[in-house]
């Protein structure tokens, strides 16, 4: 499976469309769908884009929880309930809805910045995509943070 690297812009248009960088959707092809999963991301004023796939495969997570307890029933909420299925058009096109351009205050007409994450990628409104993301790597070199060892090595 490919990885979403680096960040990217693009502009919003007035009906909420967004071009998916062409290297992204490169990598999107590498999970063999062509079909994303977009959400509210639960920790930044940003919306996580999911390969189907993978998001099947983490929110499968959810089986460890008893089926009705209040633990499985509030984390489906927040996974399930503002998440909406994106595929990219013949031009590379996404739709986002207006709760999701609400929720990361993104303007119709206004640049959007395309940030990889790994498995995922991350759509920003630039400002906040400034603001929020030097904490982490600041975070992240303050504590010395490194990636864990492989268990099998």
């Amino acid at each position: 499976m490919g990885q979403f690297l680096g960040t990217h812009a693009n502009r919003l248009d007035s009906k909420g469309r967004v071009s998916v960088p062409a290297a992204f959707r490169t990598a999107l092809a590498s999970f063999d769908t062509g079909e994303l999963i977009l959400r509210p991301s639960h920790k930044w004023p940003c919306i996580e884009a999911w390969p189907e796939p993978a998001f099947r495969d983490f929110a499968s997570r959810l089986d460890h929880f008893d089926a009705f307890s209040d633990e499985h029933d509030d984390l489906a909420v927040a996974l399930f309930s503002d998440a909406q299925s994106a595929a990219p058009d013949a031009e590379g096109r996404i739709v986002l809805n207006e709760r999701l351009t609400e929720f990361a205050q993104l303007v119709a007409g206004k640049p959007v910045a395309f940030v990889g994450f790994g498995k995922i990628f991350l759509i920003w409104e630039p400002a906040l995509a400034q603001e929020y993301l030097p904490q982490s790597v600041a975070r992240a070199r303050e504590r010395g943070l490194t990636v864990p060892r492989d268990a099998r090595a």
